[in-house]
């Protein structure tokens, strides 16, 4: 099988390096790279979506500063 010549007349300007470029593992709508959680298939089931998983969330912060004890009012 013969190898077909293509003609490389790219419109890149010669000082783009494209050798390092990563491709998202993510799919193509990530929006960051920062960290990313996981959720257990039975968790994950009762959250419709990434929104609803951080309201949760915000509220358990929430509740659990006010159940704290105030350590500044006891010394």
């Amino acid at each position: 099988m013969k190898k077909v010549k293509t003609n490389k007349d790219d419109k890149l300007r010669p000082g783009y390096d494209l050798k390092n470029l990563k491709v998202r593992k993510l799919g193509p709508g990530r929006k960051s790279f920062g960290d990313v959680v996981r959720l257990e298939p039975d968790v994950a089931e009762a959250f419709p979506d990434a929104e609803s998983v951080n309201e949760a969330l915000r509220l358990l912060i929430r509740s659990s500063k006010d159940k704290r004890p105030n350590l500044r009012r006891a010394t």
